[in-house]
């Protein structure tokens, strides 16, 4: 299987096209990255104008995923790439769409930090919304790193991360059901929490997608709807 040979194109042109693919995606990376650390600061510390920001700036992360749609498909009908050419520029359009809708979960939290300010702020959940957010955080950091460097072993490590946010939002449910059954009073606050913890767990999700695609981008490996160790074992085979 061919590797990552990004700078040996006889048209300098088609590498600055890569690599302003990539600048621009790992600038996106930056602004969805700030905007979960945003809504996520919104909810714990009852910021409504935090979170009027955080909605805001979702208009600049779907300018950019389109933006950047248009650029692949000029180098794709340019260029027509193949082998690692070809697996960067359709790795940049699966990453900028999982982006995207890391930046609409951030949204969704950022709605809920409005509403529970406005009805009153409720404990109920933060502890749970303040360790999970900090294992997703580092997830988002860790995926958009690994494909910077086209690293594998982060990605991997994303991977294996992604079971253990699963498990802390299972528990948090729980956590949550309980609440609600001893303070039937406060359901509807509750339940703006646990929309904020499904966001934070589908960001998750969504890292853990780019981590898929840093994979089948630096090692041409599709490791979709595998578990981590199974991605691990696919890899050692290599």
């Amino acid at each position: 299987m061919d590797k990552l040979h990004f700078n040996e194109h006889i048209s300098k042109r088609f590498n600055e096209d890569l690599e302003d693919l990539k600048s621009q995606l790992l600038e996106m990376g930056g602004v969805v990255e700030q905007q979960t650390i945003n809504a996520v600061k919104a909810i714990i510390g009852a910021d409504s104008d935090l979170a009027e920001k955080v909605i805001a700036v979702e208009d600049d992360v779907d300018k950019r995923e389109v933006n950047l749609d248009e650029q692949c498909t000029l180098v794709l009908a340019r260029r027509q790439p193949a082998a690692s050419d070809l697996r960067m520029v359709v790795s940049v359009i699966k990453i900028t769409r999982d982006l995207e809708r890391m930046g609409d979960e951030a949204q969704k939290i950022a709605k809920m930090a409005i509403q529970l300010t406005e009805s009153g702020a409720s404990p109920h959940g933060y502890v749970e919304i303040r360790h999970i957010a900090a294992i997703v955080q580092q997830m988002v950091n860790d995926t958009l790193d690994a494909f910077a460097r086209y690293d594998v072993a982060m990605a991997l490590k994303v991977a294996k991360q992604d079971k253990t946010v699963d498990q802390e939002y299972a528990s948090a449910m729980r956590e949550m059901a309980t609440f609600m059954m001893e303070d039937p009073r406060s359901i509807s606050r509750v339940m703006n929490v646990i929309w904020a913890l499904r966001a934070l767990e589908r960001i998750g999700d969504h890292a853990m997608n780019i981590a898929e695609h840093v994979i089948y981008l630096v090692e041409g490996l599709d490791v979709r709807h595998n578990t981590a160790s199974e991605i691990e074992e696919q890899l050692a085979k290599r």
